[in-house]
């Protein structure tokens, strides 16, 4: 595992960019982009907590998600600067949940909000467990806004 700065937010804030390609006719984000946008989010808060996937997978636990919810309050369009802000919400031996805020990078306007719930699986697909010393890391915060 990576070490953790011990300063880990408990939240933290992924900004990107709304790509041409990611837009539909109206030059607003296609819905499931903000999925994707959540992933990217996830994949960084987890390591600046000091858990990295590739890590993960080479202690031969995956993280699958099994749950999704999203909320759209506003379109983001072409080019738009955009934050997803990602926290963990919940954690138990087997599942994690994360949350998600996806805001207007210059307004801070709330675009949409976002839920995930991973569980642990083996490299054959069984249930396991989340290594304790990752558990550990995975540390809860409470929700910056109203999912």
């Amino acid at each position: 595992m990576s070490e953790s700065s011990g300063n880990a937010p408990a939240v933290s804030g992924t900004a990107l960019r709304v790509r041409y390609g990611e837009t539909d006719q109206m030059g607003v984000a296609h819905h499931s982009h903000y999925l994707v946008w959540c992933e990217m989010a996830r994949t960084d808060h987890m390591r600046h907590l000091g858990v990295r996937y590739r890590d993960l997978e080479d202690r031969g636990v995956r993280l699958p998600v099994v749950e999704a919810q999203v909320r759209y309050r506003a379109g983001a369009r072409y080019d738009d600067p955009v934050v997803v802000r990602c926290w963990v919400r919940d954690v138990s031996s087997r599942r994690v949940e994360f949350g998600y805020a996806v805001e207007h990078g210059e307004t801070g306007r709330l675009l949409a909000t976002a839920r995930t719930a991973l569980i642990a699986v083996d490299s054959s697909h069984a249930l396991t467990t989340i290594p304790a010393d990752v558990r550990q890391k995975l540390v809860i915060a409470a929700d910056p806004v109203r999912l």
